[in-house]
Formats: C-alpha cells, structure tokens, sequence
C-alpha cells in the first residue's frame, strides 16, 4: 500500500523525536570527535574517526582511540608539526582490517600536508565546493581526489580505501557522515563549518538505511551507491527542505527496524505505530 509524503513525514517525525542523542554518542564514531573542545581538535579529529568508521564498532573504536593517543590531546597542533621520520614511531602496530600501519601512518601525513596548505579541512572542501552545487558531491570528489594525489607513492589500496569517490559510484558514508558532523547544526552534529548550508548535504547511506529507504519508498535502487544516497536525499527534502538530514537518524532508529523487517512491506507497521 502506497503511503502519502505527509503520512511517512508525521511517522518519521515521530520517530526523530523520539531518537536517544545520548546513546548515539555512546555507540557512534562521532563520541571521538564530541571529547574536544576547541572546533580545529574536532575536525581534525572527526576527519580520522570518520575514515576508520567501518566494520563493527566495537572494533573500530579501539583503533581511532589509539591512533588519535598516539597525536595527544591537541590533534591539529599534531598534524600541523608532524614529522614522519620523527613520529612514525607513534603509530607502531596500528592497524585495522584493510589498512596496514603504512596506511594509517600515511593517513596522517596526507592530512598534515593538509593542515600545512590549507589550515583546516573546511578550506579545502571549500576549493572544490559551490554555492550553485546542488549537493556536496563535487566537494567531496575534489577533496578526495586531492589527498589521495598528496600522498603520491603511498596512496596504496588500503590507503585508497579511506577516501571513496561518487564518481566510482561509492555512496562515501563515512565522508557523507563526517560532512554531517561538521555542517548540520543540530542534535549532536557540531555545526562548526558555517558556509555550506544543510540541505546541501548527502545522507550517510548504508546497507541498512538502503534497506528501509527501498520499503518506505524513498528510493526504488537496490545498490547503496551515490544515487540512491542522492535519490533518497531529495525525497527527504520533501519533508524537510531546509534540514533533510536530521531523517537520518529516524532511518537508523530501533523502532524503524523492527517494523520495517522485509523491503517492499505492504503493510509496514511504522504508519501504525
């Protein structure tokens, strides 16, 4: 049974509204980035969370806790001093899943280059972004694309793999997720990247949200790639236009999940709820 925007946007809504912030922190990559103070330490910080943000968390976690212990309790002023001869040994033995320590410690030399161009992550998306863009995708491809030229002879597979492109077809969750972090304003998101507006932004599609987005008519794609995270994004406007975004968090809620079992439900509980 087809549901109207308005009965999906009042399910939603509700759903929003009932989601427990705190307890997102406490299970989210984004709790690294929440345990700073000073806006550079949050994005330089969240940069790294958002990359190693993959797989379980239980297992990712331990991995950005040492990678940003090795930087200490200042990590801009790290990266902005880092000297890979000097601090390779910071990073010994720190590995995860498809990134060796040679990644990592790439990882870190990139984005210190980075700090050293620009003075902040912010200003380089800003290079490839515009105020015309329709969404953030371009400055995500040129940011992307930038660091992994930065990292010349080093930017191996694994190291690749931290740095997905839309126009490979990649929804960029972790990109997409880092973006959120940084833009939107709102709950628990920092909002400390003020010139790019909200509704610019790209949900953070994952195969679960895929899931739900396919039974609740959001999108009619089966692949959790850059147009359905861009389809499902739009219909999202349609309820909100200035903050499509904060939908993200009703899509990964509990109560959705339970009702939502089987994609394509005809007779979805959530509408019942």
């Amino acid at each position: 049974m087809k549901r109207s925007a308005a009965e999906l946007k009042k399910a939603l809504d509700r759903l929003y509204a009932d989601y427990d912030f705190k307890a997102r922190v406490r299970h989210d990559p984004i709790e690294f980035p929440s345990s700073y103070k000073h806006s550079r330490d949050i994005e330089a910080s969240g940069f790294i969370a958002s990359c190693l943000a993959y797989g379980r968390v239980d297992l990712f976690k331990p991995v950005t806790a040492s990678i940003l212990s090795a930087m200490g309790c200042r990590p801009y002023e790290f990266l902005i001093n880092f000297e890979r001869r000097r601090d390779a040994k910071l990073f010994s033995g720190i590995s995860y899943r498809f990134n060796s320590e040679s990644d990592i410690l790439s990882l870190v030399s990139t984005l210190s280059k980075a700090y050293r161009k620009y003075g902040s992550i912010e200003a380089l998306f800003l290079k490839y972004f515009s105020q015309e863009d329709a969404n953030t995708g371009k400055g995500l491809e040129g940011m992307a694309a930038e660091l992994i030229a930065g990292a010349g002879s080093n930017a191996s597979s694994g190291f690749m793999q931290f740095f997905p492109l839309p126009s490979k077809g990649s929804a960029c969750k972790r990109m997409n997720l880092f973006l959120r972090w940084m833009i939107r304003d709102r709950d628990i998101d920092f909002g400390i990247w003020k010139k790019i507006p909200k509704n610019r932004l790209i949900i953070p599609l994952d195969t679960h949200i895929a899931r739900i987005a396919l039974c609740i008519e959001l999108t009619k794609r089966r692949t959790a790639d850059w147009k359905a995270a861009v389809e499902i994004t739009d219909a999202l406007k349609n309820m909100d236009s200035e903050d499509p975004l904060k939908y993200d968090f009703a899509l990964c809620h509990q109560g959705i999940s339970r009702v939502c079992e089987k994609s394509g439900c005809s007779e979805c509980r959530l509408f019942s709820a």
